[in-house]
């Protein structure tokens, strides 16, 4: 942050060591073309236009929501039509895989290039990665087609934060990120009962061909006013594309090659990729792999990605001109509080939350549909909080306090699972357990992103959005990872203790599906005897090994909770950053009040 005379709030901010490191790197027009372009057209968006692109937006939102909350259900039925069920977590991993590491692809893209033109290579990857899917011959067309669309599902996320940044003063974004969110409380619900009806009608291929139609009528429109403001602003000679483009012209197609590479840091990309893939595969597939960690491809993989990683910050550091991850971010406290926060949060969430459907079918006599409503209450809870905390950060124009309490709030909620996890707690306790940590999570996720942007200058916005996600979820990975390591190598043990009396091929049966469980009917004393230990009165093989679990989420849920009190606490007024006090065109912002003591 530049500190002027007389800017009393930005000298004591300095004061308090909140000064990002800023560099002319960050501002670099040749790296960051998309982001000088998004400046120009800020000066010719009108009214209309302005009120076009936020119904762009919105229905951007609302299909990436409505995807999100059906096409997951059809995964199964899909793999099971080619006899391949099995192979569901191996897809499953690839996907995860691909949506994490495919943040920073895209962001790259949509800084070098425009916004518009990566919502547009977006919907591509999008259209046809259903298209695969649904006219699937083969359970390896459908890995593919999963794949490609991964990246299109990434993007769509990514880039809709990032041009909510782009549009959007401090004091507005964490309101407006919250209301693009809201189709979520909707579609938790209104989404189960449409993959129910196309599971029980069209059937699975249509659940997935139908958003090849649904997604390029819902992007049109935003695309087409990015696409049109950015043509406006060349048309008007607010931007400087025109030398670029001519110097371009003069080159090779193979030299046009390079530049492009060297712009969007492809072997930098390359190292993160294939270090963070061979690190993560090792976690989610090792229970299922022949000999576990004992199988020497395991242990070669995760090798590999770790010797990578050395390599990849070797070389964004040293040779990259325009890194990914660029030194300044590992300096900046903001961003490296928000990248732990976010993964500390996301790891303690999925030990928790990875195994409670299961959990709840097992133990507690819901019909299914209220199951499925259980499972959706955090998510709602998020998103009606989300919207709440953009909405008090509109007025009190900081963000540290509301993510101090609201990640207090989430480690509360966390804790009172490791009591309502009992298959006799009230129902009351089970629900409220899922949504305190839904509002803690609200509260913890707006506020979290805006910190992290309001430190880095706007050439940095979008990378530093895709970071943190990209590390997020990488928590999330590693927590299901755990959970899943615990769950498979306990509920056998737990079970053979609770259940005595049954043979080891039918508590095999009864580990290995959740089905066999429910079918025998309240009462029956192999159901009981999984759900409650009658002599001992003590908690049974799945109160067992929740109890490990929930206790695990909890304890890592302090250490976000505690790297909070660190996090600097940005003004957040009518800048589109704090790092250099720019509105939103790119222009010095009126100096912000000093802060009131």
């Amino acid at each position: 942050m530049s500190v002027t005379p007389g800017d009393d709030h930005s000298i004591k901010d300095a004061e308090h060591g909140l000064t990002p490191s800023v560099s002319s790197e960050s501002t670099d027009a040749a790296a960051h073309g998309g982001v000088k372009a998004v400046e120009a057209t800020q000066k010719v968006y009108g009214k209309y236009s302005k009120w076009f692109l936020f119904i762009g937006l919105g229905l951007s939102a609302y299909i990436y929501s409505l995807d999100g909350t059906t096409t997951y259900n059809y995964l199964a039925f899909a793999t099971s039509s080619f006899d391949h069920h099995s192979l569901i977590s191996t897809i499953q991993v690839a996907q995860s895989i691909i949506i994490a590491v495919g943040k920073p692809v895209i962001a790259k893209i949509a800084d070098v290039s425009s916004r518009g033109s990566a919502y547009f290579i977006v919907l591509v990857f999008y259209v046809i990665g259903y298209i695969v899917i649904a006219s699937a011959n083969s359970v390896n067309a459908i890995a593919g087609g999963i794949v490609l669309y991964a990246i299109g599902y990434t993007g769509l996320q990514l880039l809709t934060q990032i041009i909510i940044a782009d549009i959007t003063t401090l004091k507005w974004r964490g309101l407006v990120s919250g209301l693009i969110s809201m189709p979520f409380i909707i579609n938790a619900f209104v989404g189960s009962n449409v993959a129910t009806n196309v599971l029980n009608g069209a059937g699975w291929r249509w659940g997935y061909g139908m958003f090849a139609i649904l997604i390029p009528v819902s992007l049109l429109p935003l695309i087409v006013t990015l696409l049109w403001a950015e043509w406006k602003a060349r048309k008007l000679g607010l931007t400087s594309n025109g030398n670029s483009q001519a110097t371009q012209s003069n080159e090779t197609l193979f030299r046009r090659v390079l530049t492009a590479a060297d712009k969007l840091d492809i072997f930098g990309l390359l190292f993160l990729g294939t270090s963070v893939a061979l690190i993560l595969l090792p976690l989610t597939l090792s229970q299922t792999a022949k000999g576990q960690w004992h199988n020497g491809s395991m242990i070669a993989m995760e090798v590999i990605g770790c010797v990578l990683l050395p390599f990849y910050i070797l070389w964004d550091f040293k040779f990259a001109n325009f890194p990914v991850v660029a030194r300044r971010f590992l300096l900046n406290l903001s961003v490296v509080l928000a990248c732990l926060i976010g993964g500390f949060d996301f790891l303690s969430f999925y030990l928790s939350f990875s195994y409670l459907y299961s959990f709840v079918i097992v133990v507690k006599p819901w019909p299914l549909l209220h199951m499925t409503y259980f499972v959706q209450t955090q998510t709602v809870a998020l998103t009606v909080f989300g919207i709440g905390a953009g909405i008090a950060m509109r007025f009190v124009h900081r963000s540290k306090p509301l993510l101090v309490v609201g990640l207090a709030i989430r480690l509360l909620g966390c804790g009172l699972m490791i009591h309502s996890r009992g298959a006799n707690a009230s129902d009351a306790e089970v629900v409220w357990s899922q949504i305190l940590q839904g509002i803690g999570g609200g509260f913890a996720a707006t506020t979290l992103q805006v910190s992290a942007q309001a430190s880095v200058a706007h050439a940095d916005v979008g990378m530093v959005t895709a970071i943190v996600l990209l590390v997020t979820e990488i928590g999330g990975a590693i927590g299901t990872a755990i959970a899943g390591s615990i769950w498979t190598h306990k509920m056998p043990e737990r079970l053979a203790v609770h259940l005595p009396f049954v043979s080891a091929d039918e508590r095999a049966i009864l580990f290995g599906s959740i089905t066999s469980v429910t079918a025998y009917p309240r009462g029956d004393p192999i159901r009981e005897g999984v759900i409650m230990e009658y002599h001992l009165m003590i908690y049974t093989a799945y109160d067992d090994v929740m109890k490990i679990l929930t206790i695990a989420a909890t304890a890592f849920s302090v250490v976000p909770f505690a790297l909070s009190f660190f996090m600097p606490n940005w003004y957040l007024g009518d800048q589109q950053n704090a790092a250099d006090n720019e509105d939103l065109a790119g222009e010095k912002a009126d100096a912000p009040p000093p802060e009131k003591s």
